[in-house]
């Protein structure tokens, strides 16, 4: 596994370029985070400004930054923790705008395969804003971002079994949620 540092440039007079070593943070680290909040959110320009006030909450702390912590991981964890303060603050319905999934969806196929396919994305959409924030958030970072059992932990700053526990309930209701939608449809 590669561990992350980071690497402070200097000034003549001893003190940290942080105009240097955010702009390195930020080109390494904005798609992650990015992708993180587009994914919670459902909103780009929700993610967007996220991802701005993401970085911000990272130089207001980067002396703070413990080196035994993988950076990505810190970077995460605040973008986790300021997505779920504007999530309270907002007190969303539909954490994901109509238009999320729908341009998921290829304009080719049979109009029938095109309305299913539309269908089944609603359903999905649906069913992930109907999680808890913690579900939708092991959700996310497990099966959208692909991190592992121990990096979802330390972002959402839990145990390995707790991510376990909650990607599986998680899981269990999207699966529940897309069966009784199969059963619909087949009527």
């Amino acid at each position: 596994m590669k561990t992350e540092t980071v690497s402070y440039s200097f000034l003549k007079d001893g003190k940290i370029d942080l105009d240097l070593t955010i702009d390195t943070i930020y080109e390494e680290h904005y798609k992650s985070v990015y992708g993180f909040l587009i994914c919670f959110t459902g909103n780009k320009s929700d993610a967007e400004d996220l991802t701005h006030e993401v970085f911000i909450q990272v130089i207001k702390s980067i002396t703070t930054f413990k080196q035994n912590f993988h950076l990505r991981s810190w970077i995460l964890s605040i973008a986790k923790h300021v997505a779920i303060d504007h999530y309270k603050r907002k007190r969303f319905y539909s954490l994901f705008n109509d238009n999320f999934f729908t341009k998921m969806i290829a304009n080719t196929g049979l109009p029938q395969e095109n309305l299913e396919a539309k269908e089944t994305y609603k359903t999905i959409q649906d069913s992930l804003t109907k999680l808890k924030p913690n579900y939708r958030s092991v959700f996310i970072l497990r099966a959208i971002n692909e991190l592992s059992i121990k990096e979802t932990a330390k972002i959402l700053n839990c145990s390995e079994s707790k991510v376990k526990v909650d990607y599986h309930r998680a899981l269990a209701l999207l699966q529940k949620k897309l069966t009784s939608m199969k059963g619909e449809f087949d009527l």
